[in-house]
């Protein structure tokens, strides 16, 4: 595992080996206060531990006062082209500032903003996307792993040289090869902690699968110490598709995890729709528990034996198991979902 600095956002820690945070970004504007309290709320209760907010103009800047007086989550100002926005988003109280260089070259500014940052303890975010590389960065007009290293390094040393140090850095791209090998690069530069991400990575599926895959790669690595995954429609499913890509490679756990049979003609019960039942009507609870839904006994004795509970099918039947140990033989499939969520949900209020 890459060892980084520590950087506090609000009282979220990022790298210094703490847990890899779950971010997403508001799809609201945000001056508009009401409408983007109600998404973070929903994405906070999804599990976001950080909530980014665009701020294309002094309206959304100021409107970070009456959002934080809302909400508890730290909120993270996504910056671009003047950099005045980012002065008044700290004054306003933001809890971490995104700064792209691809569209705010203003030494100057950078610095003044650095020196805000400094006065009032929050961090930057050099966030670097390969669709907004100045051209200087570009190599024979191509974007490539190392133009996005260096535009990074660039803005960072603006940073440093006026002893600024709580910078985490991104360098996000559409294609995972190029956004696995510039991260690779910049791991091996400094300690900062790496935002990670696919940016603009297609519709649902596509970008579930891209996002998954090169997230996944990263962090299999030992690199990366955040994580967003970028979504069209409605970002609750950025935070939820987050959680399985860090709970798939074992690093957090939250709530119910499945192991469900993939079915084929042994099958006698609908695995599918008991399963997505149970999940439905499991999604509020926390605590992490494994649930194994199986249709035979192949692979399903094994599987409900070694998960919390679990649902080994018969035709047209099944039996419930709690802990490797038979609770309710032979329940007909009509009962199914109906009896191993009683069966969990009395079990956690036993628990709480």
């Amino acid at each position: 595992m890459r060892v980084t600095r520590l950087v506090r956002v609000g009282d979220v820690p990022l790298g210094g080996g703490n847990p890899v945070a779950v971010q997403s970004m508001t799809s609201t504007y945000t001056a508009d206060v009401g409408a983007t309290v109600s998404q973070i709320r929903e994405l906070q209760g999804a599990g976001c531990e950080i909530v980014r907010v665009a701020v294309p103009d002094r309206k959304s800047a100021r409107a970070i006062r009456a959002i934080k007086r809302e909400v508890s989550i730290p909120i993270v100002a996504d910056i671009h082209y003047d950099p005045e926005l980012a002065l008044l988003s700290l004054e306003a109280g933001v809890d971490k500032l995104r700064l792209n260089p691809g569209n705010i070259g203003d030494e100057g500014k950078i610095r003044e903003i650095a020196l805000r940052a400094a006065e009032r303890g929050i961090p930057i975010r050099v966030g670097v996307n390969a669709g907004s590389l100045p051209p200087r960065f570009l190599k024979d007009g191509e974007v490539t792993p190392e133009g996005m290293v260096e535009a990074a390094l660039w803005e960072v040393s603006l940073l440093e040289r006026v002893g600024f140090r709580d910078i985490v850095i991104s360098l996000k791209a559409h294609d995972v090869s190029l956004t696995v090998e510039a991260n690779e690069l910049i791991s091996r530069e400094g300690d900062w902690p790496l935002h990670l991400g696919i940016t603009e990575p297609g519709p649902e599926l596509e970008g579930i699968v891209k996002s998954s895959i090169g997230i996944g790669i990263l962090l299999h690595r030992g690199i990366g110490d955040t994580i967003r995954v970028s979504l069209p429609g409605n970002p609750v499913r950025e935070v939820e598709v987050a959680w399985e890509i860090l709970r798939a490679l074992g690093l957090r756990e939250r709530g119910p995890r499945f192991v469900v049979c993939p079915t084929c003609g042994r099958t006698g019960i609908d695995i599918p729709g008991i399963a997505a039942e149970v999940k439905r009507r499991l999604s509020h609870l926390r605590e992490p528990i494994k649930i194994a839904i199986m249709g035979c006994p192949v692979n399903g004795l094994g599987e409900v034996m070694r998960a919390d509970y679990g649902i080994l099918g018969g035709k047209g039947y099944g039996t419930i198991y709690a802990h490797g140990e038979i609770v309710l033989p032979k329940v007909p499939e009509s009962e199914l979902a109906d009896r191993l969520v009683e069966l969990i949900l009395s079990h956690q209020s036993c628990l709480s």
